[in-house]
């Protein structure tokens, strides 16, 4: 499982990242009123101005990383790691936007950093669980073939 975790890392990056273009996307257009305006032609003018447009495709990128991810490991593993995107966010938010980061929001940060340690070490220990298993079943199975040939003889 623990060779998947650039793909997770590549995930979780492509939804950051989405999350900042949509972010600079609206910033952009300005606050979204609908008064006086199509609430149609309002949304089409959202989606397919430049940055939102951008970073939707980004989303689509990292779906698309997520589902190949998800195709190899179990998501019991693989989604919390998507926590981590709550840590890159509010970095970059704080660089690119200066949004505030306060000691609550570092402590939680660190909680999630730390949830998401044990979750990839509990990746690694199944992946040695899985492998002691996989050895004890060669092991038995060379048993067995060893008796059989025993007992033709």
């Amino acid at each position: 499982m623990t060779k998947y975790i650039p793909f997770i890392l590549f995930t979780v990056l492509t939804n950051a990242a989405a999350q900042i273009m949509l972010k600079y996307g609206i910033m952009q257009l300005g606050p979204l009123t609908f008064a006086g305006v199509n609430p149609i032609v309002k949304i089409l003018q959202v989606v397919f101005s430049p940055w939102v447009f951008i970073g939707l495709f980004t989303f689509v990128i990292s779906m698309a990383s997520h589902l190949y991810v998800l195709s190899k490991v179990d998501l019991s593993f693989a989604y919390p790691f998507l926590s981590l995107a709550y840590v890159a966010v509010a970095i970059f938010a704080y660089f690119i936007f200066r949004e505030e980061v306060n000691v609550m929001r570092i402590i939680g940060i660190a909680l999630i950093c730390g949830g998401t340690f044990f979750i990839a070490q509990s990746g690694a220990s199944a992946r040695a669980h899985d492998g002691a298993k996989l050895d004890a079943g060669v092991a038995q199975k060379e048993a067995s073939v060893s008796t059989t040939q025993e007992i033709s003889r």
